[in-house]
C-alpha cells in the first residue's frame, strides 16, 4: 500500500514563494497554501524582526484554522543602509503595498553613490508542529548590482548578486537560485528537521 504524503500549510499568498518551496520539497511533502485551506485573511506583519513576523503568521494559521504550519519572512539587509530595508523589504517603497519595481528603483537610488554595495538576504522560517515552535534561518551574502540584470525570479532578484557567482539571481535562473538561496538554505534546515 502506497504511503500517503504528509501535508503542511505554508502561510503565504505569494505564488512565486509557493512554487519555489514546492520545487524544493518535491514529492517529499504536500505543501498547502493559504488559499488551499480557505484562508484569505490579510495577516498582519507587525513585528520588528523577521523571526517575529514569521511566528505571527504561523501562529495565526494554527490558532484560527487549526493546521500545523510554517511561515517565512525574508529581508534584504544592505550594509551601506545600516541593514535596511530589512523587515520592510517587501514594502520598502510604499508602506501600504508591495511594488517590486518601485522597491528596486528606490534601492538603486539609495546606493547610487555607495562604495560598499555588500548585502545579504536572510530568511527566517517559523514552524508550528505538534504544539511546538521552531525557527530556522538561511542567509546568502552578496552585493547589489548597479543596474537590473536578468529576467528570471522576482522582487530584488535582478539586482542581487550572490557571492562568488558574478551574476544576479535573475540571471542565474530559478533552478540555480533554488539550490543556493537564503530561502533554500532555511528550507533545507526545515526539511532536515522534518525528516528526523
Amino acid at each position: 500500500m502506497q504511503q500517503q504524503t504528509a501535508s503542511l500549510v505554508f502561510a503565504t499568498n505569494n505564488a512565486h514563494k509557493l512554487s519555489e518551496i514546492r520545487a524544493i520539497f518535491g514529492d517529499k511533502l504536500n505543501i498547502l497554501s493559504l488559499a488551499d485551506i480557505n484562508c484569505h485573511d490579510d495577516i498582519p506583519e507587525t513585528a520588528d524582526t523577521l523571526e517575529g513576523n514569521a511566528l505571527i503568521k504561523a501562529r495565526w494559521v494554527k490558532e484560527r484554522y487549526g493546521y500545523d504550519c510554517f511561515a517565512d519572512d525574508t529581508g534584504l539587509e544592505v550594509t551601506a543602509l545600516g541593514g535596511a530595508p530589512g523587515v520592510h523589504t517587501a514594502r520598502y517603497a510604499y508602506p501600504d503595498r508591495h511594488d517590486p519595481e518601485a522597491n528596486t528603483a528606490k534601492l538603486l537610488a539609495a546606493l547610487s553613490n555607495a562604495d560598499d554595495r555588500t548585502a545579504q538576504f536572510r530568511t527566517a522560517i517559523a514552524l508550528i508542529q505538534n504544539g511546538e515552535e521552531h525557527v530556522f534561518e538561511g542567509v546568502v551574502r552578496g552585493e547589489i548590482a548597479t543596474e537590473k540584470r536578468g529576467t528570471e525570479g522576482f522582487g530584488y532578484d535582478p539586482v542581487f548578486m550572490p557571492e562568488g557567482m558574478g551574476k544576479t539571481f535573475a540571471e542565474l535562473g530559478v533552478e540555480v537560485k533554488n539550490r543556493i538561496s537564503h530561502r533554500a538554505r532555511a528550507v533545507a534546515k526545515l526539511v532536515d528537521f522534518l525528516n528526523r
